[in-house]
């Protein structure tokens, strides 16, 4: 009796399917909508909903392989530990999933410097490269200070977020419906009014690369394997149900912000568009509105993602695939992770930053399904031409909007080659040093 009581409160304890889609949304509603609307208009003109759509394809393909593994393997390492089952602990592994915790921290840097341009926006101070930066800063740190004081409140603060930012942004885009007419849904099949991509296809299939940064925040939920009731049955659902409710959503908003604002009109703020946006809908406190959600949606992600990423980092030093600072642990994870977030927000732009985390994110996801299709597809049960699927998806987004950053932005490319380049040397040393290790460990056994 006493154990069935004991696992009675154990599953009462874990997180219900509700929690986990309100955790997976509260991720993946965050500096993608906020600040990548500008991003994915200067590639793919006035077909930027069609963009967040075709994003969302590519993602519930992609999502296919996170889903049987961690279904068939629940955990709280998610993609770290199926990336050491499909390749082992080597240099491979380690490389890819560092792959993952930099785009990551690109992510936080994102966010960062979303927060900065909107708090700024109401002043006329968006554009000011000095401050957008100072206040990323600010913004990392603060929420740095609150995981080393109360990850308590980082975890019950989470869904309550959650749904400010679901809530928040599902009335900008009705009210934003209404005021530009319910005829404007219309507008999301015909395409008389919108403005096609300066570069065709071509810039449509780029700007669906940025628009994914928007979904991949769904890849947190494989880590909530050992914290959910029913893993093997509700990973997938919580998924499935967070990507189809964010996909509405940015139908929703994008909709209502190309109907207010130009496609020029959108690439001038590309960095706080659907602050512009709601200006000539709803005036002065449309802005201040859309201000406040989206403060909201950047603090509380930053604090979640600083947590969680820091977690990451963790495992991967304890799996030897990651290195650690002299002296005890401690929080060591924490401020490794921050400080990266913070170089890059303050000497990179949004751009710059979201074209980095894409490319080495898609990198990641290709790696995967190799993964699940070479080594563990009988041990997962997944059949075999969902994964080919996504990667045939993967590689015509990628493929490009790499041809077009090689024309409007090489630098990007370059440091994008530079960061995954030092990964994988710095793999190669840490494996190399590891292999080493336990040489000597095993003669000094045999002695």
């Amino acid at each position: 009796m006493h154990l069935l009581m004991d696992h009675d409160t154990q599953t009462q304890q874990k997180l219900s399917l509700t929690g986990s889609v309100a955790l997976g949304t509260g991720v993946m509603i965050g500096a993608g909508i906020f600040a990548l609307v500008g991003q994915v208009a200067e590639l793919a003109g006035g077909w930027v909903p069609w963009a967040f759509l075709a994003g969302a394809v590519v993602v519930a393909f992609s999502s296919y392989s996170y889903i049987r593994y961690s279904a068939t393997n629940p955990s709280s390492g998610g993609i770290a530990m199926l990336l050491k089952a499909a390749y082992g602990p080597g240099v491979l592994a380690g490389s890819f999933s560092l792959f993952m915790y930099v785009s990551m921290i690109l992510a936080e840097s994102l966010l960062g410097r979303t927060f900065a341009s909107y708090l700024l926006r109401p002043f006329g101070l968006q554009g000011s490269e000095v401050w957008v930066a100072v206040l990323a800063v600010v913004a990392i740190v603060a929420a740095a200070l609150v995981n080393l004081v109360g990850n308590r409140w980082v975890e019950r603060s989470a869904t309550v977020t959650a749904a400010l930012k679901i809530v928040g942004i599902a009335v900008l885009a009705i009210a934003g419906i209404l005021a530009a007419g319910v005829s404007s849904l219309g507008r999301l099949f015909s395409a008389a009014d919108r403005t096609p991509p300066e570069a065709g296809w071509l810039g449509f299939l780029a700007g669906t690369t940025l628009c994914i940064l928007a979904y991949k925040g769904f890849t947190t939920i494989t880590n909530q394997g050992a914290d959910l009731q029913q893993p093997e049955r509700n990973i997938g659902r919580s998924i499935m149900i967070s990507l189809a409710l964010c996909t509405v959503l940015y139908l929703l908003i994008t909709v209502a912000v190309t109907g207010s604002l130009t496609v020029p009109q959108i690439v001038e703020a590309r960095d706080y568009a659907l602050a512009e946006a709601a200006e000539p809908m709803f005036g002065a406190w449309g802005v201040t509105l859309t201000v406040a959600i989206a403060v909201v949606a950047t603090l509380s992600g930053l604090i979640a993602s600083l947590f969680s990423v820091s977690k990451l980092y963790d495992m991967l030093r304890d799996m030897g695939q990651a290195p650690g600072l002299p002296g005890q642990e401690g929080h060591q994870s924490l401020y490794i992770t921050a400080g990266l977030a913070i170089v890059m927000a303050a000497f990179f732009d949004l751009g710059q930053i979201a074209s980095l985390g894409a490319i080495l994110y898609l990198a990641m996801d290709i790696a995967i399904h190799l993964g699940i299709l070479r080594h563990l597809k009988d041990d997962v049960g997944a059949k075999p031409w969902i994964p080919w699927v996504a990667i045939a998806l993967d590689v015509t987004v990628l493929v490009p909007f790499v041809l077009l950053k090689s024309q409007s932005d090489p630098f990007t490319l370059v440091i994008t080659a530079v960061v995954a380049l030092v990964i994988v040397v710095a793999q190669w040393f840490t494996v190399r040093h590891r292999s080493d290790e336990d040489a000597r460990q095993g003669e000094h056994e045999q002695h």
